[in-house]
């Protein structure tokens, strides 16, 4: 498959439609590496990748939990199981932070540009692996005690948590609304 065909053909798997296998170390490396090869003016890296796989999937599951139980007491204990097993629909998890602020040179916006573009290249390398993905950005990904959870500072941001495995089965295509509705050429005029 070309590069063009891969990005032509890549969809989202939700994350319940994921299983086992993840990728193994080598394909994480792999996977990482080509998120790591982001335009990114200025070489300032504006980004960090925090990996969850096998107990540490539960383990930050089970905060969540806490976190939304403390939240929502009254929603009862059955919501926040469900908010521990989040982590767990898919083998391999990668948190991507922006880690952008303010840079003399750097506008902040191309900094953001940047962990969005690393997010992006994650799916596509996943995808280039045989594996399915998805890009979510849940209530975790805004919750200021999920943050301080993960050590990041107060301009950081969760760009979003990034579920890998295999697809149970080949997803659909999504409809998408035809090129052209989204599309002008400029004639200066």
């Amino acid at each position: 498959m070309t590069c063009i065909d891969l990005l032509l053909a890549r969809r989202s798997v939700a994350p319940k439609d994921l299983c086992e296998p993840g990728p193994s170390a080598e394909q994480l490396e792999q996977i990482l590496r080509c998120a790591h090869r982001v335009p990114d003016h200025g070489k300032l890296g504006p980004w960090r990748f925090v990996v969850f796989e096998g107990e540490a999937r539960a383990d930050f599951g089970n905060r969540l939990g806490e976190i939304y139980q403390g939240d929502f007491p009254e929603l009862g204990v059955d919501l926040s199981s469900v908010q521990q097993q989040l982590l767990l629909r898919a083998p391999l998890v990668i948190a991507v932070i922006s880690t952008a602020g303010p840079h003399v040179k750097i506008p902040e916006w191309e900094q953001v540009l940047s962990a969005g573009a690393a997010c992006q290249n994650i799916l596509v390398a996943a995808s280039s692996l045989g594996f399915g993905a998805c890009w979510l950005t849940e209530w975790y990904s805004y919750h200021p005690k999920v943050k301080a959870l993960l050590g990041l500072e107060e301009h950081h941001a969760i760009a979003g948590f990034i579920y890998i495995g295999t697809a149970k089965q080949k997803p659909d295509d999504r409809v998408r609304p035809p090129l052209a509705e989204r599309l002008v050429y400029w004639s200066g005029t």
